[in-house]
C-alpha cells in the first residue's frame, strides 16, 4: 500500500501543494484527476523522489520510502523519455537490465508487453519512427518491463486511439489484479470513470475529493430521478417540489426537492398505469469533478 501523507511544496512564495494526503491501495486502480496546473505531476514526482517535498512523506506499508525502494516503482512521465534512435525492443531489454533483471527475463518481459500492447511487429523499429500513439504504448511498456511492485503513470492515455486505449486498459487492469497499487492521472474522465476503483480529485494543490468510485457517487449524488411510463409525462412538472429536467413521451428526468416529492411522483404514476422503471441517477465523474473544483 502506498500512502501520501501531508505533502506540501512551494516554489518561492507560491504554494503548489498543500497538505496533500491519499492512499493507493494494493490491487487498486486509483485515478488522479485535476485541471492543468492542479498539482498532479508535482505529486507524482515527489512520490518518485524526483522532487523533495517541503513537508510530508511517502510511505510503503507505513514505512517511509527510501531511494532504494524507488527501484520498485514503474513510472511513466507525461513527457516521453525514451531514446529516439534506439530500437524499441532493445530499449526495453536495456531498461529491464538496468533494474536488475537477467537478460532472459528482460527479453521475455519485452516480448510479452509488446504483444499485449500491439507493438510486437514494431520491436525492431526506432522509437523516433513510431507514431505518437505507438510511442506512448512503448513508454507504458518501459514503465512495466522490470516487473515493478508499484505503478505511477502520468497521462498514460494521451494520444491513444480507441483500440490502443483498450489494450492499455487491459494491461493496467491485469497488473492491478496481481496486487500492485496503480496510480494514474488523466484528463479523459470517461476512461477514468470506467477503469478506476478509487478517485482522487485535486484543485489548486489541494485534495478536494478522495475515495472509492461508489462512495464518491453516493456522497455527491443529487436528487435527480428517471422514470419510464406509458403516455405523456408532462403532468410530472405540476407535482409540488418537482422540477422537470428532461421530458419525452413515456420518459422523464426530474429533480426532487425531497424524498417525499419523488415518491409522490411514483404514486401518481402508478395510479395512471404500469411504471416500466423508476430510479435515482448516479452522478458522472465529470459532474462530481465540476462540483468539487468550483
Amino acid at each position: 500500500m502506498l500512502d501520501i501523507k501531508g505533502i506540501s511544496k512551494r516554489y518561492g512564495s507560491k504554494p503548489v501543494l498543500t497538505d496533500v494526503s491519499f492512499t493507493v491501495g494494493n490491487g487498486r486502480l486509483t485515478g488522479f484527476v485535476g485541471a492543468n496546473g492542479a498539482g498532479k505531476t508535482t505529486t507524482m514526482r515527489i512520490i518518485l523522489g524526483v522532487l523533495t517535498p517541503d513537508t510530508g512523506t511517502v510511505l510503503i506499508d507505513g514505512v517511509a520510502v527510501t531511494n532504494s525502494d524507488r527501484r520498485r516503482f514503474g513510472y511513466m512521465p507525461e513527457e516521453r523519455g525514451l531514446y529516439p534512435k534506439m530500437k524499441v525492443g532493445e530499449q526495453l531489454v536495456y531498461l529491464a537490465r538496468l533494474h536488475g533483471l537477467s537478460t532472459a527475463s528482460a527479453r521475455a518481459n519485452t516480448r510479452s508487453l509488446l504483444e499485449q500492447l500491439g507493438l510486437a511487429e514494431r520491436a525492431g523499429d526506432l522509437v523516433q519512427a513510431l507514431s505518437l500513439g505507438n510511442q506512448q504504448r512503448a513508454q507504458i511498456a518501459a514503465a512495466l518491463v522490470h516487473d515493478p511492485e508499484f505503478l505511477v503513470l502520468d497521462e498514460p492515455f494521451s494520444g491513444l486511439d480507441p483500440l490502443a486505449v483498450e489494450a492499455v486498459t487491459t494491461v493496467l487492469t491485469d497488473y492491478a489484479a496481481t496486487g500492485a497499487p496503480v496510480l494514474f492521472s488523466s484528463h479523459q474522465l470517461d476512461i477514468v470513470e470506467r477503469l478506476c476503483d478509487d478517485l482522487v480529485i485535486i484543485a489548486d494543490g489541494q485534495i478536494r475529493a478522495n475515495g472509492s468510485r461508489e462512495a464518491l457517487r453516493e456522497q455527491f449524488s443529487s436528487p435527480v430521478f428517471e422514470i419510464r411510463l406509458p403516455g405523456d409525462s408532462v403532468w410530472i412538472g405540476t407535482v409540488p417540489g418537482i422540477t422537470l429536467v428532461e421530458r419525452e413521451a413515456g420518459f422523464a428526468i426530474f429533480h426532487a426537492e425531497t424524498d417525499a416529492a419523488s415518491q409522490l411522483v411514483l404514486r401518481h404514476a402508478l395510479e395512471r398505469g404500469p411504471v416500466e422503471s423508476f430510479s435515482q441517477q448516479s452522478p458522472s465523474l465529470a459532474s462530481i469533478f465540476k462540483e468539487v473544483v468550483q
